[in-house]
């Protein structure tokens, strides 16, 4: 299954990207409690989906298996170190051709933060 965090697209298999003993300790954790977690995560650093692929690929799992048809989640955070109240999460859900597109322009090196905002997100169309 592919997952656009931020504008990274990532490649989540379907046993996920951890353990099975890492599965069950975060098997109570709702959607709420991981959306928060993902605002904490971005509000330490706005570009954790490109420095931390591992933690972005958890963080991504466990969006994917809570909210089930999501597939597309972003960050925003100001900046480095802020308040997590401050990054604001958006959620999406995407056809199979657009991921598959914006999974292209990504092995290309062509996605980046606007290119995946006017795809997506179209926070910036104003």
């Amino acid at each position: 299954m592919l997952f656009l965090l931020n504008d990274a697209v990532l490649d989540l298999d379907e046993t996920g990207p951890m353990s099975p003993a890492d599965a069950r300790r975060f098997e109570r954790l709702g959607f709420d409690y991981v959306v928060e977690l993902g605002c904490e995560l971005f509000a330490e650093d706005p570009l954790m989906h490109r420095s931390d692929p591992e933690r972005a690929r958890r963080l991504a799992w466990l969006i994917a298996d809570r909210q089930p048809g999501i597939n597309a989640a972003m960050f925003s955070a100001p900046e480095a170190d802020c308040a997590p109240e401050l990054v604001e999460p958006y959620f999406a859900v995407l056809p199979a051709p657009v991921m598959r597109q914006l999974a292209q322009r990504a092995a290309r090196g062509r996605l980046d933060a606007v290119s995946a905002d006017k795809a997506v997100w179209g926070r910036m169309a104003a």
